[in-house]
């Protein structure tokens, strides 16, 4: 099935490569034409100037774009011109509400819709490893699972539409909470003065290991925080995460105050570095 992705920002750029080399990539689209061009050139792929295009072109449409704004602003330019029994698929993190209403602009032109997005973060996306959780019809699922394991080791089906971004809430929600208790776990070892990255080491080890500790732990301790996941953008899911518990009246403590210490840094000027970059506001004060 020809397939066309839409969005080739720091997860788009690691899909479209593992796709192409699945031979799956028949174009892609992005804002920004010059990167569009290289990556394109790199995988000897066509370049679409516009979404409609692509869809015109494509019968599955892949779109990793960052706000809610932006995926129903590509779901309408696609609508214009794609064909009926045509699968688009949103890899975003964005409401379910949204999801539900792409889906709705679709299905009057018989067009499918999928909400699958994932988890892993970059070095996910580059290799090919990430986590996929999907809403909308499993039928639908089955015919493109070859594509979507072109990108992600684990596809789960969720439920009908919508689905897929509550799932994902979960998973920021628990992102934050971790983020919270790994960065302030360190600054307390090294508040003690240990060997942290002795600490790191072995902690990973045992029941209080996990993927983020392993991964950035050693960065926050060199004072680096390259994304990553950046910590805008989960700002920014986190948002989501909010209003969607406010109308399910389930509190997230956690979350909430994630927000309060990411719009501390944003306002800083490291809304752009990884959510580690919480770590600069809990590390030990150095003595004078």
């Amino acid at each position: 099935m020809k397939t066309g992705l839409i969005g080739l920002g720091a997860m788009g750029a690691g899909m479209a490569r593992n796709l192409a080399k699945a031979g799956f990539l028949t174009g892609v689209y992005n804002r920004t034409a010059d990167k569009t061009q290289a990556l394109a050139n790199e995988l000897d792929v066509a370049v679409f100037d516009t979404p409609s295009e692509l869809a015109a072109a494509c019968e599955v449409i892949l779109i990793c774009v960052s706000r809610d704004e932006d995926v129903l602003e590509m779901v309408d330019a696609v609508a214009q011109t794609i064909k009926p029994g045509a699968i688009v698929v949103d890899m975003s993190t964005i409401s379910s509400s949204t999801a539900k209403k792409a889906a709705e602009i679709l299905s009057e032109k018989q067009v499918q819709f999928l909400d699958a997005p994932v988890s892993g973060g970059v070095e996910g996306a580059k290799k090919g490893t990430l986590a996929m959780m999907v809403g909308g019809s499993s039928e639908t699922l089955e015919k493109i699972r070859p594509i979507l394991a072109s990108m992600a080791t684990r596809i789960l089906h969720m439920g009908p539409v919508g689905s897929g971004q509550a799932t994902k809430a979960v998973n920021q929600i628990m992102a934050a909470g971790i983020n919270q208790a790994v960065t302030e776990a360190l600054a307390f070892g090294e508040a003690q003065g240990l060997p942290m990255d002795k600490v790191i080491e072995v902690v990973s080890g045992g029941a209080a290991g996990n993927w983020f500790l392993e991964h950035r732990g050693p960065t926050m301790m060199q004072g680096t925080f390259a994304p990553g996941f950046k910590l805008a953008l989960h700002h920014k899911d986190l948002e989501i995460c909010r209003a969607m518990a406010e109308n399910a009246d389930t509190p997230i403590p956690l979350a909430e105050m994630t927000l309060l210490n990411y719009a501390q840094l944003m306002d800083q000027g490291f809304g752009n570095e990884d959510i580690s970059a919480l770590y600069r506001l809990k590390k030990p004060r150095k003595l004078s």
